[in-house]
């Protein structure tokens, strides 16, 4: 896969580049009085593309990022929330959006032409996680030579893989699957539980994961990785996915993602999802009214 086609999340990051086409749409209609009629966008429901179990970004009981983020628009649009459910492998888009069983996919890379992206409502990378006092909190880069000889975890397929690889660490490395059945397996729960045992000496995760599962487990130090000067780029923006002939439902959820970026982000930040700015520096709580 290629290292700009990454999303979501690991799972999502990766799992949504995979290959599949979104066939041919008709184009959604305007009205004359300029208000948006949509063809195939529901005025009165938004229908929400989802993974039923996939956190910290969603699951069917609407715990995720991604079901605190759809409900936040489903009140500024006045619309009722629904969701289609469908695991995030290949054919995730096709089934779904492209299937017009739903509207908009709520977290979607930039830069993945699978779908139509809006603009970003946020910027993160890849993370390293270490147990509070390891000796590894000050690790900022795969590069450091106190990575060598350690067991780190790692997503196999993932961007940060090659890195590691460059850097010499793999040879110790403990690959963790990135295609999974998520009904029975959870790699980045297992990365983390690996870690709190003892069996790894850190792990490498998609931010938002590693926000969120070092901060369920306590006591782990999350480090984004902004400082790589080798390998493929580990950071990211994410923004929503629709259908490309859907330009008028884009314009709407760009505006409002403009509108309520403080909100936005202040669920991001619950999640401890580590949230950069555009110069990659960690994106202050202050500064989460700012767009990314």
């Amino acid at each position: 896969m290629e290292a700009g086609r990454h999303r979501r999340w690991l799972f999502t990051l990766c799992v949504m580049v995979a290959s599949c086409a979104i066939g041919d749409v008709a184009r959604a209609q305007t009205s004359d009085g300029g208000d948006l009629s949509f063809e195939l966008v529901d005025p009165k429901v938004l229908r929400v593309c989802a993974d039923p179990r996939n956190m910290p970004f969603s699951n069917e009981k609407g715990e995720g990022i991604e079901n605190k983020l759809a409900e936040l628009f489903a009140g500024k649009l006045q619309k009722k929330l629904d969701y289609v459910f469908f695991p995030q492998a290949t054919g995730f888009v096709r089934m779904t959006l492209g299937a017009h069983r739903c509207d908009v996919i709520m977290g979607f890379p930039q830069g993945d032409d699978i779908a139509q992206g809006t603009n970003p409502y946020y910027r993160t990378t890849y993370a390293l996680v270490a147990k509070a006092g390891s000796g590894l909190e000050d690790v900022d880069t795969l590069e450091d030579p106190k990575l060598k000889g350690k067991h780190v975890g790692i997503i196999a397929g993932t961007p940060p893989a090659t890195n590691m690889a460059i850097a010499g660490l793999m040879r110790d490395a403990k690959p963790y699957p990135l295609m999974i059945d998520t009904r029975y397996d959870n790699s980045a729960q297992a990365m983390i539980d690996d870690l709190t045992s003892g069996k790894i000496d850190a792990g490498v995760l998609w931010g938002p994961m590693a926000g969120y599962y070092a901060k369920k487990a306590g006591a782990l130090h999350v480090t984004p990785l902004v400082k790589e000067t080798t390998g493929p780029k580990l950071v990211y923006r994410i923004g929503m996915g629709v259908r490309a002939a859907d330009q008028n439902w884009k314009r709407q959820l760009n505006k409002l993602i403009q509108e309520n970026q403080g909100e936005i982000n202040k669920i991001l930040i619950d999640f401890g999802v580590p949230l950069l700015d555009e110069n990659d520096r960690p994106l202050a709580v202050e500064a989460a009214g700012k767009a990314p």
